[in-house]
């Protein structure tokens, strides 16, 4: 896997994955930025947002649940003195679909979280307390 990131200016920086897609990111105007972007640590909390809903996605539609909606809302906390790296995590699952397991998103979300997912598997090994929950919604 490879990622290119260009300075532009100020603190504003254009990132390319290696799959050849492209993302502003940038900073406050207290530290030299225009806000055009989300800042790195942003991006990192939405990756991982994106890397478990991915996940759960996958199991639930191996298990054939009919799911019409995922959404995963993120909580972070980070430490106040530098590295102002994430203490805490908090993903909230909301899953909508027709007829789902409560056992069935569960277990989707635990497998995400404890075998699946690297990115949060990566920062919970970091000492990132990362917790989850979830709820379903009838469609």
């Amino acid at each position: 896997m490879k990622a290119r990131v260009k300075w532009t200016d100020g603190r504003q920086f254009v990132t390319e994955s290696g799959s050849g897609h492209s993302v502003v990111i940038d900073g406050p105007a207290e530290h030299g930025g225009r806000n055009t972007g989300p800042r790195p640590m942003e991006m990192l909390l939405m990756g991982m947002g994106g890397c478990t809903a991915f996940d759960i996605l996958n199991i639930l539609d191996k298990a054939r649940a009919d799911v019409t909606d995922c959404v995963a809302e993120l909580d972070a906390e980070r430490a106040d003195s530098v590295p102002s790296v994430f203490t805490k995590i908090h993903v909230h699952f909301v899953i909508s679909g027709r007829g789902l397991k409560e056992k069935q998103v569960q277990r989707a979300v635990e497998l995400s979280a404890d075998k699946y997912c690297s990115a949060s598997i990566m920062l919970g090994q970091g000492g990132v307390e990362i917790t989850h929950t979830f709820e379903i919604v009838e469609a």
